[in-house]
């Protein structure tokens, strides 16, 4: 097993978690403009979003399985090639239906590249190995809720909304050009069982594991209350007067807090256990998550800040726990780590997906409607929480895992 990586690696897993995210966040400037020149409701705009996520969830369980069947490297190609013609599509789109399908198709693509990312860690790391690669990119990742907002609401001033996908066309085949530099990872698998059998008896093992589904909850949870933000936050701050490039300022503060959360958790792991940094970080985003939730049902706001100050402690939270609770999930399921992401990202994107239709269903409510999704997150935190402080009843055909508190 590796210890460290190369600098194009680096590159390359920055590139590959940050794409799902680029996809979905370069365009929330642009929802006005979107939704004026293909002559559409609010709500359908959010749905967009929200048809993204589907895909994302939905894809997590073809490339996962299939990347451990056929190897990370072709299958992770053949993703970014879908991710170009689905971005390439929405380029083209003429009205919301056709806009609605490209998204789709874009974000099955997409996903190819979160699960494949995760799973070469697992494949060449192990240990605090692993556990510091994963507090190094996933920070990252939280850069694309800054930069891709601010560089979207940019190209659309200058060139119109369509060049934003444009611009992520141009970043998917940068990320082919990477992929084809690097080797294959994919353990090299010796099993007597055909591939649909040992496929069903991975996920009974996955979702058997405390381990693996307390984790995955915490992990659901944070993203949960995310993108609920992202989907209602455009809509509640144009009501209020803001303008695009507004919106697009206004995911600094919380990405800068995310990176807070991550570097910070990465410098802690050389002085506390992951169980209590774990402890730490999930009760500074229940206390986050309350706070927004109790402020927007006793308050109307003219601003966006008295609600984003909480939220951005809450993004501290989500820095700390995302690099610390994948890396649980997965770790014991080196044989099969895609599958294992592609589970862990399907369960987590489902949950975004249902939370994303929520708020864009009730986006008449504003920030009531966010805020109780956020609080409704929480509550699925403080459940893994509570449910990882108990050890497996079983031990795993892996490496031991210890549980998170």
């Amino acid at each position: 097993m590796k210890t460290s990586a190369s600098f194009s690696t680096l590159i390359w897993f920055a590139g590959l978690s940050m794409l799902g995210f680029l996809a979905t966040d370069m365009y929330l400037p642009a929802f006005e403009s979107i939704r004026s020149e293909l002559q559409t409701t609010e709500s359908m705009i959010g749905l967009t979003l929200t048809v993204f996520l589907l895909g994302m969830a939905i894809g997590q369980l073809i490339f996962g399985p299939l990347s451990d069947k056929m190897g990370r490297i072709p299958v992770l190609i053949s993703g970014l090639v879908l991710f170009l013609i689905g971005t390439t599509l929405c380029y083209f789109a003429q009205n919301i239906e056709t806009l609605l399908i490209a998204r789709f198709i874009q974000a099955l693509g997409a996903c190819s590249a979160t699960v494949i990312w995760q799973a070469v860690v697992i494949d060449r790391f192990e240990g605090k190995a692993a556990q510091h690669l994963f507090a190094s990119i996933m920070p990252l990742v939280a850069l694309s809720p800054a930069i891709a907002p601010l560089l979207g609401a940019g190209i659309e001033s200058l060139w119109g909304w369509r060049a934003i996908f444009i611009s992520l066309i141009v970043f998917g085949l940068i990320l082919i050009v990477f992929t084809y530099r690097e080797t294959e990872s994919a353990p090299k698998i010796q099993s007597s069982k055909p591939f649909l059998p040992r496929l069903f008896s991975d996920y009974k093992d996955l979702l058997s594991s405390k381990v693996f589904f307390a984790n995955m909850l915490i992990f659901s949870g944070c993203s949960t209350a995310f993108f609920a933000w992202l989907t209602g936050s455009p809509f509640i701050m144009s009501n209020m007067g803001y303008t695009g490039a507004d919106i697009g300022l206004s995911f600094l503060p919380q990405t800068i807090a995310f990176l807070i959360g991550g570097y910070g958790c990465r410098f802690l792991l050389n002085k506390f256990p992951p169980s209590s940094l774990i402890t730490a970080f999930v009760f500074l985003f229940i206390l986050s998550a309350s706070s927004i939730f109790y402020m927007c049902f006793q308050h109307t706001f003219s601003t966006i800040w008295p609600p984003l100050i909480p939220f951005c402690f809450l993004a501290v939270a989500n820095g700390g726990l995302y690099p610390l609770v994948i890396n649980r999930a997965l770790s014991p399921f080196k044989h099969c780590s895609a599958t294992a992401a592609g589970l862990l990202n399907f369960l987590q994107t489902g949950l975004c997906f249902v939370a994303s239709g929520v708020v864009s269903h009730y986006l008449s409510y504003g920030l009531v409607s966010v805020s109780s999704v956020i609080f409704a997150s929480a509550g699925a935190v403080s459940v893994g929480f509570l449910l990882g402080r108990t050890p497996e009843s079983a031990p795993l055909h892996t490496q031991e895992e210890n549980p998170i508190t």
